[in-house]
Formats: structure tokens, sequence, C-alpha cells
């Protein structure tokens, strides 16, 4: 029996030898995996030792319902100078807040609230999290020193950026932009282009107009932020166009995407009302007497009866209950003395401020103010100027031989599949999306990070550089999607 246990010891030793003797067979010898040697970085035909950058919020790194430092330092054309100064040294200046509240004052006068934060849930003040801030910016105290390579400017139109005295204080707060103020220095009547150009740019990016349509859309399209005509519009770009091109410069320019996408449109659903049994047939008997009116005019022929049935209110025990809201394209009821009402329907879009109004009555006992609700044939305008703007931007694009991104189509398929980008697929679902920051209308510094990446791809595409070839595309997954209520430090 002890023989026959060493035997077997013996045996097992000998399989372990054998195993081991097998792996050392050529065939069975896993060759090293070789890293892929990249190219060099190359310019192509593009000159960039002299990148200014010029357009609106979107260029400054607007983020959160605020700029701030920490959002400027991740604004896209900043992402982008850091890789195009591999090529070329030189330094990229902005305009940067003197903090990270966002907070934006003259004296002891308020012009921009602080930033918003999330505790992990819906967008809030950052005052509600932290008490009074500490920091802000001051008009009144002296501005940071140019010239600035990024002429983004939050708030500013197409037409703006040719505007002499925009960045004039004393023409403040009517023909004045706060941020623009900061930048114009010791000649306070010099428009954005003008102080681009005193640079003698080699190189530009230019992504302007989607505030020529997002003042219409934000404000419910209730008149007090015109969408920007098309002759007007036109000028301004063929005027920046040619006016950037004039020196012999390159560039690269974006469009404009359908606002109506973004998460300040699409995140408050048009049946966001719960209501208990009680409280459903209270508003019943409030909105009885309307109804009554209604059955009145369609007696008389005022309104036929898919109208009169389409703005009937009625309310029910339930947790998902439309809203009323004043439609300024019905049929005018106004001498039998009703008002314009009906609710909501999912053809309605409802801007982002609408969410904390609501267990205040707001859509129930108080009926909407076209302010808070984007009604269809207001959807079809804004569809419409967009169109025609980005008829106009592309044009001018291809005319001067720019490179050209189509934000329009970055920000549909945001909305319907995500975009993946190395390990992430950013959507445009606030909060959790990655893309949107907490205003529902401005990118995260992920998304600009994104949009850099875009801006290189196109630039290649345009010019024979080589960003995304040679490994030069930013990592997404570096850049923050939600900043902490006290910075500098990142989530």
């Amino acid at each position: 029996m002890k023989k026959n246990i060493m035997n077997t010891k013996y045996i097992f030793l000998l399989l372990i030898f054998i195993g081991f003797t097998a792996c050392n067979d050529p065939e069975d010898i896993v060759p090293p995996v070789e890293t892929p040697q990249l190219p060099d970085l190359i310019a192509g035909e593009a000159d960039f030792s002299k990148y200014v950058s010029i357009g609106s919020s979107l260029t400054a790194g607007f983020s959160d319902g605020a700029l701030f430092k920490a959002s400027q330092e991740n604004s896209f054309p900043s992402i982008l100078s850091q890789k195009l100064s591999i090529l070329e040294e030189g330094n990229f200046i902005q305009p940067l807040m003197d903090g990270d509240s966002g907070l934006l004052v003259i004296g002891n006068t308020r012009i921009a609230p602080p930033r918003l934060v999330t505790l992990g849930g819906p967008p809030l003040p950052l005052e509600s999290v932290i008490g009074t801030v500490k920091d802000s910016t001051d008009l009144a105290k002296p501005s940071p020193t140019g010239p600035f390579n990024n002429m983004g400017i939050p708030l500013a139109k197409s037409f703006h950026l040719l505007a002499p005295g925009y960045g004039n204080i004393a023409n403040f707060p009517t023909a004045a932009n706060p941020y623009f103020i900061r930048m114009t220095g010791a000649t306070p009547d010099a428009s954005v282009i003008e102080l681009a150009m005193a640079q003698s740019p080699s190189f530009f990016s230019l992504w302007i107009g989607n505030n020529d349509v997002l003042g219409y859309a934000t404000s419910g399209g209730d008149g007090t932020n015109p969408i920007t005509d098309q002759p007007t519009f036109d000028f301004a770009i063929s005027t920046l166009v040619s006016t950037l091109t004039s020196g012999g410069a390159k560039g690269v320019m974006a469009n404009i995407p359908y606002v109506t996408d973004i998460a300040h449109f699409t995140t408050v659903p048009y049946n966001p009302v719960p209501l208990n049994a009680a409280t459903a047939a209270a508003l019943n008997t409030a909105y009885a007497q309307y109804n009554g009116g209604l059955q009145l005019a369609l007696a008389n022929g005022f309104i036929d009866a898919l109208e009169a049935e389409s703005r009937t209110i009625r309310f029910e025990a339930s947790e998902t209950n439309t809203m009323v809201l004043i439609d300024e394209d019905l049929t005018d009821l106004s001498g039998l003395g009703l008002p314009n009402y009906r609710q909501s329907t999912e053809d309605d879009l409802f801007v982002l401020p609408l969410s904390s109004l609501i267990p205040d009555g707001y859509g129930t006992a108080i009926p909407l103010e076209d302010k808070w609700v984007l009604i269809p044939r207001e959807q079809d305008d804004i569809k419409k100027a967009i169109d025609d703007f980005n008829i106009t931007i592309e044009a001018a694009a291809t005319q001067a031989g720019l490179a050209f991104v189509d934000a329009n189509d970055l920000l549909t398929q945001l909305t319907s599949t995500g975009l993946p980008s190395n390990n992430f697929i950013l959507t445009s679902n606030l909060v959790t999306g990655g893309a949107f920051s907490l205003d529902g209308i401005h990118l995260t510094s992920r998304g600009y990070a994104l949009i850099a990446n875009e801006f290189m791809k196109a630039i290649d595409a345009a010019y024979g550089s080589n960003f995304e070839a040679s490994g030069n595309l930013v990592d997404i997954g570096e850049y923050p999607t939600n900043y902490l209520p006290l910075l500098p430090s990142p989530e």
C-alpha cells in the first residue's frame, strides 16, 4: 500500500514536470503586445501660432447657470488651445472670473446669480446649500488685463459682436453686456470683432447664433426677446467671416443646435401634477364657470365642438394631471369674458424653471403664462429660424474654406441614441446625462471636452492636421460633469 502511494506521488510530480515542459514549446509562447506607433502631431495647412475664439456663452465656458473660473478653465477653446500649444507655444488668455461662485455684481447690486449645484437630485441654488457666497466678481473693480484669446461673450447674439459700445459700462444695462465690460479695458467702445482682430489671429473658432433664437425660446416666445431677423443675421455672419479671414487666417465654425431639444425644454413633462380626489374636485369646481362659458360659445357658433372639447378643463385623482396654460393661438373669446385656457398636451414644451413652481399651484390654480411654455407654433418658428440660420453659417464656412462642425447633428445624436466617447455615453438628460449642465442649456466640462474633440476632427478634415490620428483627442472622462458646492475640487 505504501509503494502505491509512493508511485502515485512520483506520477503526480512527473505530470507537473511535463506541464511545465509543454508550456515551453515555441507555439505556446504568447508574443508581447506591441503598442502601435502613432505619428507625430502635424498642423497641416493651418497656422495655430495665434488662436482666438469668438462666440457666446458656449465659447466662454458658461455652465450650471453661471460663468465661473473652473468652468472657464474647461471651456472648449481652452481645451483646444492646450492641444494647439503642442505645435505652437503660446499662452491662451481668458477673462477669468474672480472666483467659483459665478456671482456677478456691480458694487452691492447683483447682476447674475451664483451657479447651480446638485446633491444627487435636482439642481439647487448654490446659496441654498452653502449659505451666502463670499466671493463675487465686481464690475466696479479693475478688470483683468487683456488682450484675451477667448472672446466668448455670454448673452451675445450674432450682431452684438459687431456693436461698438457693447462693452462700455456707461451703456449698461440697456446696451452693454456685463461680461464684455470686463474685457474692453482702455477701449470701452471697441467691438468684440475689433478686439479679436487687434490680435492678428492666424487661426480662429467662431460659434455664434445660439442666442439669436435661444432668448426667444427661454422666454416662452412671449415677445420680450424676439428671434433675430434673417437679413440682420446674414449680415452679421458675412461680416464676421470676411473680417476674420481678411488677413489670411484659417478657422473653424459650428452651427446652431435645435434648442428645443436641450434639457431645459425636455425635462418638465406635460403631465407633472399629482392630485388627490379632494384637490381635483376643488379645482374642477373652480373651473366649472369657464367650462360652462365654452358650452355657451359652442352653442352660439363662436367655436366648434372639437375646440370646445380641447379647451375644457378637467382634473382627476392621479399622479399625472396635465396643466392649464394660456394659448394665444386659440380663438379669442374675450368678448364673452373667457380667457384662452386649455390643458397641456405632449406637443407642448415647458421651461426648466417651471419645475420648482408646480407645487405652488402653477399649472393648476394658476394658469401658465406664455413665458412658461412653448406651444407647437412657437416651436415651429424656432426650428425654421435655426434651419435658415444654419444654411447661412454652413454656406459662409464653405465659401471661406473653413472647417465646419455640425453641432446640430451632435445634439440630435445626444437626444436620440446618446453620443459614445471613449468609455462614456453622453445623453441629454439633466443631471445624469453627462453632457448638459444643471441649467439644462449649457454644457458640462465633459460636454465641452467632447466639443473640443469635434472641433479637432473638423480641423483635421479641412486642413490636413492629424489630432485624431496622432492620439491627441482628449479623454472626456478626465473632465467633470457636476462641480461640488465648494470648489476647487470637482466631482
